[in-house]
């Protein structure tokens, strides 16, 4: 049997004070007063319970230790990722700031561009006016291009009376489809030769024109 205090006794039997106390009140444990000092009062078989109760709380304590390492490897892993997010924020922060500084040089670069083309096209402008005031026909040659429009003008007027469709007069001779392309074909060679256009045809846009009242076209129909 030993005498020991309360501190003493909590660690012998591996619990903390206040489950020494609460021992106390429920009778389990006995206790002396002495000097205003309490003391517990340990028999054999109490310490012996104690001897077998401490290594279930040293095994607790170990137990806990993974836990704790784990919880260490889960902050450091914690730690380093956060040093790569706030890595990966300021490259993202960079790239923002370079491209929005491309944007306002592209922009100044075309509005130059359109500047300086506005400035060429001045100057053209410019060059044009002044060979014009230069060039200025004289009040004789406006007369003489006028008369030349206006014989032009009486002239196409006249030939052009007389002028028939290529394609509305082959059908007015109800020749067959197929006579018909021979007959075209024939006509757009002969109205397409460089070096001796047949005047006898007069070709509006893509279209043909013949004029049977003056010309005869019978090398070209058969």
């Amino acid at each position: 049997m030993s005498k020991l205090n309360i501190a003493d006794a909590a660690s012998k039997l591996g619990v903390s004070k206040e489950a020494i106390h609460n021992r106390i009140r429920r009778g389990s444990l006995e206790c002396v007063v002495e000097d205003g000092v309490k003391y517990v009062i340990l028999n054999s078989q109490v310490a012996s319970t104690a001897n077998k109760q401490t290594p279930k709380r040293s095994n607790t304590k170990a137990s806990h230790e993974p836990d704790a390492r784990y919880n260490k490897l889960l902050e450091e892993q914690n730690e380093r990722l956060q040093q790569k997010v706030d890595k990966l924020e300021g490259e993202t922060k960079s790239l923002r700031e370079q491209k929005e500084q491309m944007l306002v040089q592209e922009r100044i670069r075309i509005e130059q561009i359109y500047k300086d083309k506005d400035e060429q096209l001045k100057n053209i402008l410019n060059a044009i006016s002044s060979k014009f005031l230069l060039d200025a026909p004289s009040e004789e040659m406006i007369i003489e291009s006028q008369e030349l429009v206006e014989a032009e003008i009486e002239t196409q007027s006249e030939t052009s009376s007389s002028l028939v469709s290529l394609k509305e007069y082959l059908k007015d001779k109800n020749y067959s489809d197929k006579k018909m392309q021979r007959v075209r074909k024939r006509f757009k060679k002969a109205a397409k030769k460089v070096s001796k256009k047949d005047g006898r045809i007069v070709t509006i846009g893509k279209k043909l024109y013949i004029n049977p009242d003056k010309f005869d076209y019978s090398d070209l129909m058969h």
